[in-house]
């Protein structure tokens, strides 16, 4: 390795040295603020109790991650983040979250919370990943161009995510849960709609 490129590598080691430090201290609550260098948010999985709660719950079996159908769930190394080895995430954008509620029902420490896969107990409190928001700056159908794509794609279509003029979609910060199939689907670059952690909009 040359010494531009070891130096250029020990610089990107640095945000997550001084991560591992601050992610143990009192500003747990906002773990889910984390981005790699492409500006990717993970999510937790669905039922995930509050962060502090979360961490202290899982026991890291990783049985979330075997269970789910779309092999979505991914799970923290100590490179990416020492302080939350062995816990699971996922990036909406490459790969959402089905909502089938699987992890939920075999996470046998209740840091997911069991939920049906129905869809009345999907849409709720207990089932916030997070919050989809939309950057009316840069989403083509706010911006002349109709597209829609994200509004169909929304497990609950006209519920959580609704069309208006020139397929503009508009959020029901209630009903959304943060699946995250709108941001994977949104055709532009970078996606115009992202999901907000509910880790830190509890914050």
């Amino acid at each position: 390795m040359e010494r531009r490129d070891f130096i250029k590598a020990g610089l990107l080691c640095l945000p997550f040295a001084g991560l591992s430090g601050w992610l143990v201290n009192d500003r747990l609550e906002k773990l889910s603020d984390i981005t790699d260098s492409r500006g990717r948010v993970y999510l937790r999985p669905p039922g995930a109790l509050p962060e502090k709660e979360f961490i202290s719950t899982c026991i890291k079996c990783g049985r979330c991650g075997e269970v789910c159908p779309n092999d979505t769930l991914n799970f923290f190394d100590e490179i990416s983040s020492p302080a939350l080895v062995g816990t699971p995430y996922f990036i909406p954008r490459e790969k959402a979250c089905m909502l089938c509620m699987k992890c939920t029902q075999i996470c046998p420490s209740g840091a997911l919370v069991k939920v049906e896969s129905d869809d009345g107990d999907v849409i709720s409190k207990v089932v916030k990943i997070g919050t989809a928001e939309v950057d009316k700056n840069i989403c083509n159908s706010y911006n002349g161009i109709a597209c829609g794509v994200c509004v169909r794609a929304c497990p609950y279509s006209g519920i959580a995510l609704s069309a208006g003029t020139w397929e503009k979609p508009v959020v029901n910060v209630t009903a959304c849960v943060g699946c995250g199939l709108c941001e994977q689907i949104c055709i532009h670059a970078p996606q115009a709609i992202r999901v907000k952690p509910a880790q830190i909009q509890r914050a």
